[in-house]
């Protein structure tokens, strides 16, 4: 059986830029997309912040092309899923993994790119607007509502630091926060009681996200008094956390209370020699398209380094 140099579980910036630099140091890598290929930004309608795109760019078409300039190195992309792995302990030694049809891969190097998934609150309505105005990311996405009134969903602190970040962009921010306190940091409360634009509402929930193409408008309820509200916002924020897509590996790779995979020191290397972990599978606190893609750098650089050393031994 062919035994590969280097397999690439997932898609998306991390992935890609993977598929990028192992191709180009000819570790002839092999991409397997995931279920959702190209990751989370082929949900965002718009890209501003990824450096080389001075008009911006949509989220789909960016997977596009970094998926090309992948290939073009060589790069072998399967839209498929790996749904089981066999780790080696050994250093030097093969892992395995199984595709969803049951086919068996065998490879030296295994760089893990699943991503992490926003939580959503699940409600249809919500579901048909995503990109239209309902978005898991306001660093990503509020520069779009500039000077406009948006709401955001959650309690913690990423909807805390989130809040404040688009109160400073927003004319005015709905913090709907579901039980009747929040659970972020006392200081980060005390960040969000001081902004005088944002309008923190608890015992809130949304019932239904108004509009056809775009937001226009929520409506809510108090679930302490059943009165319900209609809000004018153009602009959806869900902050109610993230999970990493790490049940795969469960019970083989260190990971953290949350499940993100853990990581030594400043590298990509995992527990496991020759497997490597890059973007949001092991980042809980940046998330970003341009953080996944250094990382996917530094796991393709990573991996080589240890087929160098492996083959040296």
């Amino acid at each position: 059986m062919q035994v590969l140099k280097t397999l690439i579980i997932g898609s998306g910036p991390a992935g890609y830029t993977a598929a990028i630099y192992a191709a180009r140091a000819d570790l002839e890598p092999v991409v397997y997309t995931g279920m959702e290929p190209g990751g989370q930004l082929t949900t965002t309608t718009e890209v501003d912040n990824f450096p080389g795109y001075p008009e911006g760019v949509d989220g789909p078409t960016m997977m596009i092309h970094l998926q090309k300039q992948a290939e073009r190195f060589g790069t072998k992309v399967n839209n498929g899923f790996i749904n089981k792995v066999e780790f080696s302990k050994n250093r030097g030694g093969i892992h395995k993994a199984f595709t969803e049809d049951g086919t068996e891969i065998n490879t030296k190097t295994i760089i893990i790119s699943t991503g992490a998934s926003a939580k959503y609150l699940g409600i249809p309505s919500e579901q048909r607007l995503r990109g239209g105005g309902v978005s898991a990311c306001a660093v990503c996405d509020g520069f779009f509502f500039k000077g406009q009134e948006v709401a955001i969903v959650g309690g913690g602190d990423t909807a805390a630091e989130e809040a404040t970040y688009l109160a400073k962009i927003c004319s005015k921010v709905t913090m709907l926060v579901r039980k009747d306190r929040m659970r972020a940091s006392k200081a980060m409360q005390h960040r969000v009681l001081k902004t005088a634009n944002i309008d923190l509402r608890y015992n809130s929930e949304i019932e239904e996200v108004l509009g056809d193409q775009v937001v226009e408008g929520v409506r809510i309820k108090n679930n302490k008094t059943n009165v319900k509200e209609e809000i004018s916002v153009s602009g959806l924020f869900i902050a109610i956390g993230h999970k990493p897509n790490t049940d795969l590996f469960r019970g083989q790779i260190e990971m953290d209370e949350l499940g993100y995979l853990i990581t030594k020191n400043k590298t990509t290397h995992t527990n496991i020699p020759g497997v490597f972990a890059s973007g949001d599978v092991q980042d809980k606190e940046y998330r970003q398209a341009v953080t996944a893609a250094g990382t996917g750098c530094m796991a393709a650089l990573d991996a080589e380094r240890y087929l160098q050393s492996v083959n040296d031994l």
